[in-house]
């Protein structure tokens, strides 16, 4: 009798532990898809409705709804959390906003204009909301951009000749649906914690940005061949991708073929990506990583390292530019060693 009531308990802890988003909080712009005079019918009215030059703290809360529209938050004088409606904070899986756009660059003039959210702000927080782009196959098309606007990278590379982190954003038991270019992470110090990203072809990629991937379940979409990730840092520059105790499988529902994707290959020549404490399925090539194309390799300099990895596609013999690592990287690297006490940085997901 004693093993059923002690999980009696545990239920009970768990759910007391689950935490519900159903109402905005005090202050917060309000999106409903049957808005009232002092809500918006639109994502985009109420991020144009915010203050961009306060530099205090702004929200929004999104209530259920499928939107279909393009995002674009501009660069704000503040912070900025954006809350999804959810009945459990805690995961991606109750998740009830979903924001979905379908531009390709096949129509688009970069790969940042066709991102279904396309976030230029500093200090940006998101929770429990689906940045979906329905495009498909065919070409780059973006869930997410987080990066810096055009106009103000190169303001940046003008004063200082070298971009440095200039904007810090957390997105929390969120999901990335895309197929080729799902997340571009370019700019600054970023978190992904909780998440799903969905994708095929160099669906984790950027050239600038330290990025924290934490929990996050990363879900492979039918292909002969796929890439999770795509770095294209240069020999200058501190960018980091880090995969901490993500899981690496098909997603539900496609069949993807034994050995049929790499954790990544080298858009630029110092590549570097971190995959440890990661589970993955048999969907990960023995190889582990690929050259960016025959006639260009782009693996003089790469550092693409694993570490304590488990599961069927964490084992066989690796790439030769490719290496076991002996000690695990900290988030104090990534991110910087006060990243606790940042305004985006929410460590109840850490």
């Amino acid at each position: 009798m004693m093993l059923p009531i002690i999980s009696f308990f545990l239920f009970l802890f768990v759910l007391a532990q689950a935490a519900s988003r159903t109402s905005a909080p005090s202050g917060a712009l309000v999106v409903s898809k049957s808005a009232t005079s002092k809500q918006y019918s639109t994502i985009q009215k109420a991020i144009n409705a915010l203050s961009v030059s306060s530099k205090t703290t702004q929200s929004i809360f999104i209530s259920p709804g499928v939107y279909n529209e393009q995002v674009t938050i501009p660069s704000l004088a503040g912070g900025l959390v954006i809350y999804g409606y959810t009945e459990d904070t805690s995961t991606y899986a109750d998740n009830q906003v979903n924001i979905t756009h379908g531009i390709g660059l096949d129509t688009a003039s970069s790969d940042d204009a066709t991102g279904t959210v396309r976030a230029e702000t500093e200090n940006l927080k998101m929770y429990n909301v689906n940045m979906i782009n329905t495009h498909g196959q065919g070409s780059q098309a973006l869930a997410v951009s987080a990066n810096v606007g055009v106009s103000r990278v190169h303001a940046l590379y003008r004063s200082s000749n070298r971009l440095t982190s200039v904007q810090n954003q957390g997105y929390y038991a969120c999901q990335f649906h895309g197929y080729q270019d799902t997340i571009l992470a370019e700019q600054g110090a970023q978190v992904y914690a909780s998440s799903l990203i969905v994708g095929s072809a160099d669906f984790i990629f950027g050239q600038r940005a330290s990025a924290w991937f934490h929990k996050c379940d990363i879900r492979v979409l039918t292909a002969s061949l796929g890439y999770i990730t795509a770095s294209g840092r240069s020999s200058d520059d501190s960018s980091y991708y880090v995969l901490d105790h993500c899981s690496i499988a098909a997603l539900a529902g496609e069949a993807v073929a034994a050995g049929a994707y790499y954790l990544g290959r080298p858009w630029e020549d110092y590549a570097r990506v971190v995959v440890q404490y990661t589970s993955m399925t048999n969907v990960i090539n023995s190889k582990g990583w690929s050259q960016w194309s025959s006639s260009s390799p782009n693996t003089d300099h790469v550092s693409f390292e694993e570490y304590d990895n488990t599961g069927a596609g964490a084992s066989g013999t690796r790439a030769s530019f490719a290496t076991k690592s002996t000690t695990a990287v900290t988030i104090e690297t990534v991110l910087g060693s006060d990243y606790a006490s940042q305004s985006w940085v929410d460590t109840s997901y850490l």
